[in-house]
């Protein structure tokens, strides 16, 4: 039993079925008696009299009186006729490597032990901290989107359509808090960002197509375009953000993160994007604008995006609410002008049609009761007490690193002396507990940032961190060979 995952009861009575639909629980079977079976999972005993009786409902079990309760599930028939699940045969990767047209699995990607949750010290960016989810606002939401009305509306295919209330919700609520404004035309939802730029990407990357993207930069973004062209190209940037400069009007599409570089935190100033904007329209680049942060952490007067000052029409905005809410909600979407985003539907519908009506329907419902605007004003405090916390605490335990982080950004990008391999620190660190990210992976050439890594917040409970980077300053005092 996982006593952190779902009910007990649901994870009983699933258990019970999956037995009964594999044959294990063959038809006839006297199962043991509630109070037995909850001692053995060391349960309510109430808790597997629900499940049984819900069993009973489904025509799973039936009950007998003064007997118990017997397997109902699968006739003789069916359950002699179900056949064995054969065993899995190797195939040798050699035969199968032959015919693959692109090998995405060997491309240099952001990599997170598989247990950073269980760890006391995640420093994480972008993830998910159970604290800071609004789950009764959410449940209120869900539990709204499942009436008979609602189901009605999000049921049916759309085919290359979106919730109307969720586009609605964005045009009111989302991007009119960064200064945003859209028609109905010119906003499609994608499952998460990442789906955003693959289709942005695949609509506009031809094999002559050169792409420009941020040195260091996001690994998947550069993972995406030289799926689709050779000619992938670092574009300079310096403590404002990407420089417009010739390489970039050489180029043309480019990847920009303008509110909080990736992964530096750097915030480009107002005249850096005016100069930048300009420079797209002289060289005919189009700006791939990744806000994928917003405005999560309100520490000071938001800077406008790129897409709210572009008059050309060269911008195509990214955005998404897995990062204010929860990176497994995938919903994210894309702000352009209305052509492009008649293509980019044609080309979504392709692949997926649409992201599933039922959790638009939840999230339109989330924004447009308030929610949404009442989970940022808490989140962004939360984080901002964090973010405080770390400025007075990074200096005295990594003193011999330097470190940035732009207004508003919920990650540090910590530089250690030159020479520092922090993959070989991350595993240290994990052996206390502590998780960072190595930052080679942010640079096309992998040793120019391997001395680097990024250092969330937005994971770790306030409580742990001080504890956190203690620990923190002490593996890399040793990693440098003094005492800390």
């Amino acid at each position: 039993m996982d006593r952190s995952g779902a009910f007990l009861q649901l994870q009983i009575r699933q258990t019970i079925v999956t037995a009964i639909e594999d044959g294990r629980l063959p038809l006839g079977m006297r199962m043991p008696s509630s109070r037995d079976l909850a001692a053995v999972l060391k349960v309510a005993r109430n808790t597997v009299v629900i499940a049984y009786e819900q069993l009973v409902d489904q025509n799973f079990l039936v009950s007998r009186q003064r007997s118990g309760y017997f397997v109902a599930g699968l006739s003789k028939k069916v359950a002699s006729a179900r056949p064995k699940p054969a065993e899995a045969v190797s195939r040798d990767d050699q035969s199968w490597s032959a015919r693959y047209a692109i090998r995405p699995s060997v491309q240099r990607n952001i990599s997170k032990p598989a247990d950073w949750q269980a760890q006391p010290y995640p420093f994480i960016f972008g993830q998910f901290d159970p604290s800071l989810f609004p789950t009764n606002d959410w449940r209120e939401s869900a539990r709204a989107a499942l009436s008979v009305p609602e189901i009605n509306n999000w049921a049916r295919d759309l085919i290359d359509g979106d919730d109307p209330a969720l586009i609605e919700q964005l045009q009111l609520q989302v991007l009119p808090r960064r200064g945003i404004h859209a028609r109905s035309d010119e906003i499609m939802t994608t499952i998460g960002a990442q789906h955003a730029l693959y289709l942005i990407a695949t609509l506009f990357i031809s094999g002559q197509t050169r792409v420009g993207i941020e040195e260091p930069g996001y690994p998947d973004a550069r993972n995406i375009f030289r799926m689709l062209t050779p000619d992938v190209t670092p574009l300079r940037s310096d403590v404002h953000g990407l420089l417009p400069d010739e390489t970039f009007a050489s180029c043309a599409l480019a990847y920009v993160t303008a509110s909080h570089q990736c992964p530096t935190a750097a915030v480009m100033p107002l005249q850096r994007r005016l100069e930048l904007l300009q420079a797209a329209k002289a060289g005919d680049v189009v700006l791939v604008e990744d806000d994928y942060e917003g405005e999560l952490m309100p520490e000071a007067a938001a800077l406008p995006p790129l897409k709210s000052l572009d008059r050309d029409n060269s911008v195509l905005y990214v955005g998404s609410l897995s990062k204010t809410l929860a990176p497994g909600l995938r919903l994210g979407y894309v702000v352009a002008p209305a052509p492009v985003i008649r293509e980019l539907r044609a080309l979504r519908r392709l692949m997926l049609r649409h992201p599933p009506l039922n959790n638009q329907r939840v999230a339109a419902l989330f924004i447009g009761l308030g929610h949404y605007r009442s989970h940022l004003a808490q989140v962004g405090r939360v984080l901002l007490e964090r973010a405080k916390i770390l400025d007075r605490l990074l200096p005295v335990h990594l003193p011999d690193c330097t470190f940035s982080r732009g207004q508003g950004s919920t990650n540090y990008w910590i530089a250690c002396p030159e020479g520092t391999d922090t993959t070989q620190l991350a595993q240290a660190a994990l052996a206390q507990g502590v998780v960072i990210e190595p930052g080679a992976v942010f640079s096309m050439d992998e040793n120019v940032s391997r001395h680097c890594f990024r250092l969330g917040f937005s994971s770790i409970r306030t409580d742990r961190i001080e504890v956190g980077v203690e620990k923190l300053g002490g593996v890399i005092a040793d990693h440098l060979g003094r005492r800390p």
